[in-house]
């Protein structure tokens, strides 16, 4: 329902690679916004009211960012290596359009895996190379569908849905939308979590999204969906069938300890007192720390640390990490 127009460079983008371009793209009619505030009546529904005036100030036009090249993405496949066949699918689907007005299209995305993989820190990562923004829905604690989609003004509390928020209040009509732990999506039957991804993992419904909220048809056609799961036996076949599934795997110990390292690298880096301790991990310590999951790690790098300063040493040691660091438990990155 919107068209792409004037081509601009954005600031805040990628890390690593080229500046993003971005085209504006109009995600409402401003006329239809104005009309639905016009029949309101006076000193009834602030919320709504509020809404409206807000959509109107902001204007309709988003960013729609792509990377203005391929973007190197080496730091990607070193962080993450159990996620090769993943990024090796967006590289594709980037390279497409790299050298083209066609907007970026990623097919969304289903990640597959135990907990701890990295899951979650893949997509934010995804967020950073795209040079676009990021909406985060955690499904786990949801009970009702209105979360994706808004619940109807009529009700006490009632408030726009997130994917609505996520493009009226941020800067861009392409932002990478987070849905963790699909999988475990609860409520009642006539609250179905999912029931409005039905339409938004389609382009051409999502491209007149009505949250239930606000009433009013809003662009999500660039969406870029990513969702996460331990396991995929419970989410609806539809959704599956709409979706690139990704079985990803716990990286291997040498590529735990290689995450760990990293780690030890960027807290030392990050921090003035990381200077009075060894510029590498010593062996015995990565073995140790390869035991854990990576998401335990920052926190057992930090208590090792702080061991190693009250025993006055420049070196972490074994027997400066936290005892659950020597509990067997699943190898992955941080979800």
């Amino acid at each position: 329902m919107s068209a792409s127009k004037g081509l601009v460079t954005v600031s805040s983008g990628t890390q690593r690679g080229g500046i993003p371009i971005a085209r504006m793209r109009s995600l409402y009619r401003v006329d239809e916004v104005g009309r639905k505030l016009d029949k309101l009546p006076e000193k009834e529904h602030e919320g709504l009211r509020s809404t409206y005036e807000r959509m109107l100030e902001k204007g309709p036009e988003r960013f729609q960012v792509k990377p203005s090249g391929l973007p190197a993405m080496d730091h990607l496949y070193d962080d993450l290596p159990n996620f090769a066949e993943v990024l090796d699918d967006i590289k594709r689907q980037i390279a497409l359009c790299e050298d083209s007005r066609d907007a970026l299209e990623i097919t969304p995305l289903l990640l597959l895996g135990p907990p701890g993989v990295g899951k979650t820190h893949f997509a934010r990562e995804l967020s950073m190379l795209l040079g676009t923004g990021m909406g985060f829905m955690s499904m786990s604690s949801m009970t009702a569908g209105w979360v994706l989609s808004g619940a109807s003004s009529q009700w006490k509390g009632a408030r726009p849905g997130k994917v609505f928020e996520t493009l009226v209040d941020g800067q861009y009509a392409n932002p990478v939308m987070v849905v963790d732990e699909i999988d475990k999506a609860g409520g009642e039957h006539a609250y179905d979590p999912l029931g409005a991804l039905y339409s938004l993992l389609e382009h051409d419904t999502a491209g007149s999204f009505t949250d239930e909220f606000a009433e009013v048809p809003i662009d999500a056609s660039q969406v870029i969906w990513v969702a996460t799961a331990n396991d995929g036996r419970s989410i609806p076949e539809p959704i599956l069938n709409r979706m690139n599934v990704y079985e990803v795997a716990a990286p291997d110990r040498d590529a735990a300890r290689h995450i760990a390292a990293k780690l030890y690298r960027s807290i030392r880096s990050d921090h003035d007192w990381g200077s009075r301790f060894a510029p590498e991990p010593g062996h015995d310590v990565l073995d140790c720390m390869a035991e854990m999951a990576p998401r335990d790690m920052r926190r057992a790098w930090m208590t090792a640390f702080g061991n190693a300063k009250l025993g006055r040493r420049d070196r972490v040691e074994p027997c400066d990490l936290p005892e659950a660091g020597f509990k067997k438990s699943s190898i992955g990155f941080v979800q």
